[in-house]
Order: structure tokens, then sequence, then C-alpha cells
């Protein structure tokens, strides 16, 4: 917990030179915790649902190493973690804060993925999220990375 508060204790010392004007506080984790229930909900809709939260340049960093780029791909590698049998996703908020129209956050995430054997294990891991904020407060993911 501490490396991540260093991480966006330097992320948002970053972020400040750019907008000096930034904005944190309990507003914006619940801007950002919205951001994930809906997110969550998405992932049980399916991948094409989960791609309607990314922008149109947005970039997905995940633990396999194939870098997605746009919705398309991003549609493309969730359906393939979707057929694998993970469910139940769940994004708890550990840290955010926002700069302009970014909000950055910092999340703890979980799901239940099926082994080759058929049994549901729990998963999780951590991710890292910048997000766009649109038309109306609406927040996009921007770019996603996670472990």
């Amino acid at each position: 917990m501490q490396r991540v508060r260093m991480l966006f204790l330097a992320l948002s010392t970053s972020l400040s030179l750019i907008a000096p004007s930034a904005v944190v506080g309990a507003e914006v984790k619940s801007d950002v915790a919205a951001a994930y229930a809906a997110w969550d909900s998405a992932f049980k809709q399916g991948a094409k649902a989960i791609a309607a939260a990314y922008t149109t340049d947005a970039v997905l960093l995940p633990p396999s190493h194939e870098v997605a780029t746009g919705p398309a791909a991003i549609e493309k590698f969730f359906a393939g973690v979707i057929g694998s049998g993970v469910s139940n996703h769940r994004l708890q908020v550990l840290e955010a804060g926002s700069s302009g129209q970014l909000v950055y956050a910092a999340a703890r995430w979980s799901a239940e993925a099926k082994g080759s054997d058929g049994t549901v294990k729990s998963v999780g891991g951590l991710a890292t999220h910048v997000f766009e904020r649109g038309p109306g407060g609406q927040l996009k993911l921007k770019l996603h990375t996670f472990n």
C-alpha cells in the first residue's frame, strides 16, 4: 500500500506541474468508485459493454504484454478473458486524484477464474487507470494497466 501511495504522490506532483489546479478529494474518489461500479457491471454484460467504457484512443496494458489500442482491440482482449472463464470482477478504489480533465486512480481488482480442471479460484491484483472527463462529467478510460 505504501508503494501505491508513493506512486500516486509522484503522479500527483507530475500532473500538478502540468495543471496546477489539481483537485483531489472525496468527490473524485466517489466519481472513480461510480466508474468502477459501471465497469464491473459492464463486465457482466460482456466485452462490447466493457469496450464502451474507453475513449477512442485508449490504451490497455495487460500483464500479457499485448498492448491493445482503441475500443475494438480492447473488446477483443476482454472477449478472450471472459471466454476463458473469468467472472465476478470487482474494482476497489485505493487512491484517486485529478488534474484538469484527467482523473487518475489506483485500484485493487478481484475476480473468479476457472482453472483447466474446471475448479473456480480467486484471482486479483492491482490496476492503474487514467480517465478523461467528458461531457456531463462522464469518466472514460484513456489508459488502463493491471497485473
